[in-house]
């Protein structure tokens, strides 16, 4: 495989606290566009600009989970980071150290049948390690986890940001309840500065909308792991409207890694988008390449995170490399908070170049 590009973040690029919270609302980030190695720079709002009538955005409707919570370990506080309910009924989750910021640090040395105790007189049993050291199948005293999670959790929060946020803060515009209360353990980041105004716009420039469900676990991609399998939906009318757009010569954009990992997991060889549903242990990598979608739109990755593999596959090296020396030489801020990168098809292949504007 691809050994994924090595990129180098300072820390004070890295998004502390939402967009609304330091500017004027959740779409009040940069908009960074990928045609091949040219690159220009937008306000977010402006995204209707850089789409045509006919172009297809595929969106996760997945919503995101208060999916941590306080717990003890022989009298020792840990926090569980629920990830994923697995077929058998049992839970993905990580044990992390709190934090005096806050936050929670990486934490090691748990053993399988090791007892957390949770808020409600629940407790959770380690069973099998997922990844070494770090992602364990648990088993859970009570069977309604997504209740337990709404009645005592809060969303993940990591070291670089400034402080709690509202469940409110993790959820799209396209987020929809899902059965049994399940969702994502993260945020499907890459929606987030979508305004329904936005979306007003876009339908009426003639952009159409495909919902996929993709619900992500814990990032464990940003830690140098593959990403392990996923539950996942493509429904039909999905798969409809995005080969309708393909033999029409529209453009199909997913927004966020998760609506590409979902789509590329219904196509079949052939490039025929199929409805279907259940798990998906796809990584798409640039030998695996994409057989469906033409563009991404994505937030900005970390370090080495196998996600660039994925943008690597729709963008090409060269191309990628171009568009973040762009990002860390402007300022462009990372993470769930922070600026979008849109990656459409290079259509000027004998053009290379380095556009701006006032962003």
């Amino acid at each position: 495989m691809t050994v994924p590009m090595v990129v180098r973040v300072p820390d004070d690029l890295l998004a502390s606290v939402p967009a609304e919270v330091r500017g004027t609302g959740r779409d009040d980030v940069r908009l960074m566009v990928s045609r091949g190695t040219r690159v220009s720079h937008h306000a977010f709002r402006d995204l209707a600009g850089q789409l045509r009538a006919g172009d297809v955005l595929v969106v996760n409707t997945s919503q995101t989970m208060p999916a941590a919570v306080d717990g003890t370990v022989e009298g020792r506080p840990v926090v569980v980071h629920f990830s994923t309910r697995g077929p058998d009924g049992r839970w993905a989750v990580e044990l992390r150290t709190p934090a005096a910021s806050g936050s929670t640090e990486r934490r090691t040395g748990d053993r399988a049948g090791a007892v957390v105790a949770l808020p409600g007189g629940e407790r959770l049993v380690l069973d099998t390690a997922l990844s070494p050291d770090r992602l364990w199948w648990a088993r859970v005293s009570t069977a309604d986890v997504p209740g337990l999670l709404h009645r005592h959790g809060r969303p993940i929060r990591y070291g670089y940001t400034e402080r709690d946020q509202p469940l409110a803060a993790y959820q799209t515009v396209f987020a929809l309840p899902a059965p049994g209360g399940l969702g994502s353990a993260e945020m499907p980041s890459a929606a987030r500065p979508f305004t329904v105004e936005l979306v007003a716009e876009l339908v009426r420039r003639g952009v159409q909308f495909a919902p996929v469900t993709l619900h992500t676990g814990v990032a464990s991609a940003e830690a140098h792991e593959p990403p392990y399998p996923e539950r996942f939906e493509v429904p039909g009318t999905t798969a409809r409207l995005v080969n309708a757009a393909k033999a029409g010569g529209g453009r199909v954009v997913a927004v966020g890694t998760t609506g590409v990992r979902a789509l590329e997991s219904a196509a079949g060889a052939d490039g025929v988008v199929r409805a279907a549903a259940g798990w998906t242990d796809l990584v798409v990598t640039p030998e695996r390449g994409v057989r469906v979608v033409d563009g991404l739109l994505t937030g900005l990755h970390e370090p080495e995170a196998s996600h660039l593999l994925m943008l690597e596959a729709i963008a090409g090296r060269e191309a990628l490399a171009a568009a973040y020396d762009q990002a860390l030489s402007r300022l462009y801020l990372w993470h769930e908070f922070g600026d979008v990168h849109l990656i459409l098809p290079d259509e000027n292949p004998h053009r290379a170049h380095c556009g701006s504007n006032a962003w």
